[in-house]
C-alpha cells in the first residue's frame, strides 16, 4: 500500500505541474492574443491524462483478489502502462505527420519573445517533472510512472526542438523545424515501441530475474535439512505478489512430519522476506545404500552429457519395485522432448535392463538463460 500511495502522490504532482503550465500558457495566451498558445495549454491539459490513467490504474490494482480472480488485480497496472506508451507513441506518430508536412511545404515561423519565455518554462517544466516521475517510476517498479516521465520528457524535447529551430531561424534564417521535428519524432515513436515491451512481457510472463531466483534458493538452502533446490517456477500477478512452485531434496530418512513443518517454514519465510506464496515439493536422497549412490553417480554423469540435456535432479532409487525416476531439464533447441526421453531410456535400459525408468521432462522457467 506504501507503494501505491507513492505512484499516486507522484502522479498527483504531475496534474498540479501540467496544470499550472496550462495555465500559465493560458493566460500568457490571453494577454498575448495568441491562439497558437492558447492552444497548447489545452494540449497540456491533455498531457494530465497520463497522470490520471496511472492513478486509475494503480487503484484499481489494489482490489482485493475474488473469486473470478484468486490471486488479486495487480496486473491491471501493466494495462495502464501500455495505455500510456500508446499515448506516447500516438504523440510521436502525430509530430512525424506535422513535421513532414512541414518539410514538404516549409513555413517561416513567426517566434515573439512572449513565444520563446514561453517555450523556455515549457521546456524547463517538463524536464524537471519528468526527470522526477520516470526516476520515482524506476524506483517503485512501476511501467505506468516510467512512461508517463517519458512522456513528459518527450514533451520536453518536442518543444527544445522548436526552440532549436526558432534559434537557427532567428540566425541564419534558415528553417529546419520539420527536418528536426521528424528526426525526434522517430526517436519517440522508438521509445513508446520500447516501452511496450516491458508491460506486453509481464502480461505475457516474462522470465524472473536470475538475481532474485538465486536469492530464493539460497535462502531455501539456509534451513536444515534441505539438500538442494530445483524447479523454481515463479507467476507474477502485479509488482507486489509472487505465485511461486518448488522442489527440494532432503534425505530419505526424514519423517513425514519432519517435512511437513520443513514445507510449512519455508513457505512462511519466503512470504515474510520476499512477499512469495509458495508451495513446495520434496524429492529424497538415496541413504545408506553404496548401490545406490554408485547409480547416482554414473547415470547423472551420463545423462548430464547426453546430447540434448542440460540439467539432472530429483534423482532416486526404489529397489523394491525397481524403479529409477529423475528429472531432466531439455536444452531450448529440442522440440520433441518425448523422442529424447525415448532415446535416453533406450540407452540407459541397456546398462540397467532391470529397472524401469521415470523420466519427467522439467522446462527452465527461472534458471539463469546462459
Amino acid at each position: 500500500m506504501e507503494r501505491n500511495s507513492e505512484i499516486i502522490k507522484t502522479s498527483v504532482i504531475g496534474i498540479v505541474a501540467n496544470v499550472f503550465l496550462a495555465g500559465f500558457k493560458a493566460l500568457v495566451g490571453v494577454l498575448s492574443g495568441s491562439i497558437a498558445i492558447i492552444m497548447d495549454a489545452v494540449n497540456n491539459l491533455s498531457d494530465v491524462m497520463s497522470s490520471v490513467i496511472t492513478i486509475i490504474g494503480t487503484k484499481l490494482s489494489e482490489k482485493p483478489a475474488d473469486r473470478m480472480h484468486p490471486f488479486g488485480h495487480g496486473r491491471i497496472e501493466y494495462f495502464s502502462a501500455i495505455v500510456i506508451s500508446v499515448i506516447v507513441l500516438t504523440t510521436g506518430v502525430t509530430s512525424l505527420v506535422e513535421s513532414v508536412k512541414k518539410i514538404i511545404e516549409p513555413t517561416a515561423p513567426n517566434y515573439t519573445t512572449v513565444t520563446l519565455v514561453v517555450i523556455v518554462v515549457a521546456i524547463v517544466v517538463k524536464l524537471i517533472l519528468g526527470r522526477y516521475v520516470k526516476k520515482k517510476g524506476e524506483e517503485l517498479n512501476s511501467d505506468s510512472l516510467v512512461a508517463s516521465g517519458a512522456d513528459a520528457l518527450f514533451d520536453a524535447v518536442i518543444t527544445l526542438s522548436t526552440l532549436v529551430a526558432a534559434g537557427i531561424m532567428l540566425l541564419w534564417d534558415v528553417s529546419v523545424d520539420g527536418i528536426l521535428g521528424a528526426l525526434i519524432s522517430a526517436a519517440i515513436i522508438k521509445s513508446g515501441v520500447e516501452m511496450l515491451k516491458s508491460p506486453i512481457s509481464e502480461l505475457l510472463g516474462s522470465r524472473v530475474a536470475g538475481d532474485f531466483v538465486r536469492e530464493v534458493k539460497k535462502e531455501v538452502l539456509s534451513f536444515d535439512g534441505v539438500h538442494g533446490v530445483f524447479d523454481v517456477i515463479m507467476h507474477t500477478y502485479g509488482p507486489d505478489t509472487i505465485i511461486c512452485s518448488l522442489h527440494i531434496n532432503v534425505l530419505d530418512t526424514t519423517t513425514a512430519s519432519e517435512i511437513h513443518m520443513l514445507d510449512r517454514y519455508i513457505a512462511e519465510r519466503l512470504y515474510q522476506k520476499f512477499g512469495i506464496i509458495a508451495t513446495v515439493g520434496v524429492y529424497a536422497i538415496n541413504t545408506g545404500d553404496n548401490d545406490a549412490s554408485r547409480m547416482q553417480n554414473e547415470i547423472v554423469k551420463r545423462v548430464s552429457s547426453f546430447e540434448g540435456v542440460t540439467s539432472v535432479h530429483g534423482f532416486y532409487v526404489d529397489f523394491k519395485r525397481s524403479v529409477i525416476a529423475f528429472d531432466i531439464i531439455p536444452e531450448y533447441e529440442v522440440r520433441d522432448v518425448e523422442s529424447l526421453k525415448n532415446n535416453l531410456v533406450e540407452s540407459l535400459n541397456k546398462d540397467y535392463p532391470d529397472f524401469t525408468f521415470n523420466i519427467v521432462v522439467d522446462n527452465n522457467y527461472s534458471e539463469e538463460i546462459e
